[in-house]
């Protein structure tokens, strides 16, 4: 086998290792939950009004947009997801679509995206947290990092390191757990909702795009429009892909997968949907995009003053569900790459009681943790929609190539029309990566540029395929 043929089959990445599986133990509404619970974060409560900023109340068409685009590629994971029903996601199915070289990039692009992801959103816990901590006696050098004036993030490690433990010793009850808090979070914003519809003024939707429809950039050098609103509010959507990192632990993988992507992308786009368009009803847009709290702003404005202080409260039971979901596939890609000998081997180890890869996952407590207590993360958090766009990108080509290699092989879930949103995943995550600032892309392909210098100086050494590579 070539270097650059090097590839896994179709039976070996869908049927279960002797040595490292993974317990099943989580059912489709605990990847449902998984899934929302990654999607919806603090920043509904926020977007709603950024994105109405940038496109007027044609932000809802925004939301469509953004909702399409990643629809089209929740139906190629979907599809991938149900044909190798493995952990891995995005790094498997490149395996064994594109070969080990692609794999790798599209798992070292994973493993910055769910790291970043991660560990600003410990930091945005502290700072929600900060204010009882302060009150509580905890100085204020252990509140913040050296970049924000402080000497260490405590808050942060420890929320970082008490995610990563309940994943490490109770799959099953921290999926359950995470349930209890979506459902809590998906029903302070169907709260909002109902109290902001009585209030909904049909004038606030005039002129309906006052910045027209495409992306143009303004005299004070800001891009404005319902695509430009699009390409932000696409990152609110993507964590849906954690799900398929569960593969494995699902007790009905070919079932349950499809249910859990496709579902948690429906309704988070119709609740999404549904929030900005009772929020743009009850305020004109400009005041929305002036206020960083532009749901409870309407809901003040409604005469609504504690619903508007409990909503707020929410976000902050929003935030530990987004580690979860983004810590879990972080710990999960680590896990495969290990265990395909791409990264150290002993780190694939599983438990032999808790089924779960134990070590794995406290090294990547330990590393968001460390990320979080200690460096500035405003400059890199973009960094982490770089990573996701690749990876949507990956899985839209390998649904492609699966079609044309091996096209009666059975699939149990076929994305509809697939040189349709095939194509359209591909060119919607590349005109959104072409969106990213120029630093961001700057820092990513250098990023890039490292893990290849680690694959071609260690991995491809190590790698379980290297045996086949070197027979005759």
């Amino acid at each position: 086998m070539s270097f650059w043929n090097r590839r896994k089959t179709l039976e070996s990445a869908a049927a279960r290792h002797e040595r490292g599986a993974l317990k099943p133990s989580l059912g489709w509404p605990h990847l449902i939950g998984l899934g929302v619970g990654g999607i919806v974060g603090t920043g509904i409560y926020t977007l709603t009004g950024v994105g109405a900023g940038l496109a007027g109340p044609g932000v809802v068409l925004s939301f469509v947009i953004a909702g399409i685009v990643c629809a089209c590629a929740a139906l190629a994971y979907a599809e991938m997801a149900t044909m190798m029903p493995m952990a891995g996601s995005a790094y498997t199915y490149s395996y064994v679509a594109l070969g080990e070289l692609a794999a790798w990039i599209v798992g070292w692009a994973l493993i910055l995206e769910y790291t970043v992801v991660c560990s600003a959103v410990a930091v945005g816990w502290s700072g929600y947290a900060a204010g009882f901590l302060r009150s509580a006696g905890l100085p204020e050098a252990l509140l913040a990092g050296p970049s924000a004036g402080g000497l260490i993030n405590a808050p942060a490690i420890v929320i970082a390191l008490g995610v990563a433990a309940a994943l490490a010793f109770g799959m099953r009850e921290s999926a359950t757990v995470n349930l209890i808090l979506v459902m809590i979070k998906v029903l302070a914003l169907i709260a909002f909702i109902v109290l902001a519809l009585p209030a909904f003024n049909l004038s606030n939707f005039e002129p309906f795009a006052p910045y027209g429809f495409g992306s143009t950039v303004g005299d004070d050098g800001v891009k404005r429009g319902i695509m430009a609103a699009a390409a932000i509010i696409f990152f609110a959507f993507y964590g849906f892909d954690a799900v398929s990192t569960a593969a494995e632990e699902t007790h009905h993988p070919q079932r349950d997968l499809k249910i859990g992507i496709l579902g948690s992308m429906l309704i988070c786009t119709l609740l999404y949907m549904a929030v900005a368009g009772a929020a743009l009803g009850g305020a004109d847009h400009r005041t929305l995009a002036a206020s960083n709290e532009p749901l409870a702003l309407v809901l003040r404005n409604l005469q609504h003053p504690l619903a508007a202080t409990l909503i707020a409260g929410v976000a902050v039971v929003a935030l530990p569900t987004v580690i979860m979901a983004f810590m879990f596939g972080q710990s999960r890609v680590f896990f495969v790459m290990a265990r395909d000998g791409l990264l150290p081997q002993q780190l694939s180890a599983v438990h032999p009681r808790f089924g779960t890869p134990v070590q794995m996952t406290i090294v990547t407590g330990v590393v968001v943790a460390a990320i979080a207590a200690l460096l500035p993360l405003q400059r890199i958090v973009e960094l982490a929609n770089a990573g996701t766009l690749v990876a949507f990108i990956a899985v839209a080509v390998c649904l492609l190539v699966m079609r044309a290699q091996a096209p009666q092989h059975v699939r149990v879930f076929r994305a509809p029309l697939p040189w349709l949103i095939g194509p359209l995943a591909i060119v919607g995550c590349a005109y959104l990566f072409t969106s990213l600032p120029l630093l961001t892309v700057q820092l990513f392909f250098a990023w890039m540029a490292l893990g290849l210098i680690v694959y071609f100086a260690y991995a491809r050494h190590r790698s379980m395929l290297n045996g086949a590579e070197q027979m005759p």
